[in-house]
């Protein structure tokens, strides 16, 4: 089971938008955990996420992996240098 703030991430969807989801029985109910406490069963929210259609729409041109200018993004790169001998 897992909370609110976890449905979120999981979704990528804001709180709040899942909140009106909800009121408008576009997303699954929470269940209760406890007398002050409620979960989703995160089976119930990827069935939810599958059951969505297929996005036509192609991403901004701007999200792709490299960075503003186009070039790739240097991650956990390891520099080496001439002078450095390597092992």
């Amino acid at each position: 089971m897992i909370d609110l703030e976890a449905v979120s991430e999981v979704t990528g969807l804001s709180e709040s938008t899942i909140q009106s989801l909800i009121r408008a029985d576009e997303f699954p109910k929470p269940r209760k955990a406890s007398a002050r406490r409620t979960c989703w069963l995160l089976r119930e929210i990827e069935e939810w996420a599958e059951s969505r259609p297929v996005s036509d729409l192609l991403p901004p041109p701007n999200t792709a992996t490299g960075g503003r200018n186009g070039k790739p993004k240097a991650r956990n790169a390891l520099l080496v240098t001439q002078d450095a001998p390597i092992d």
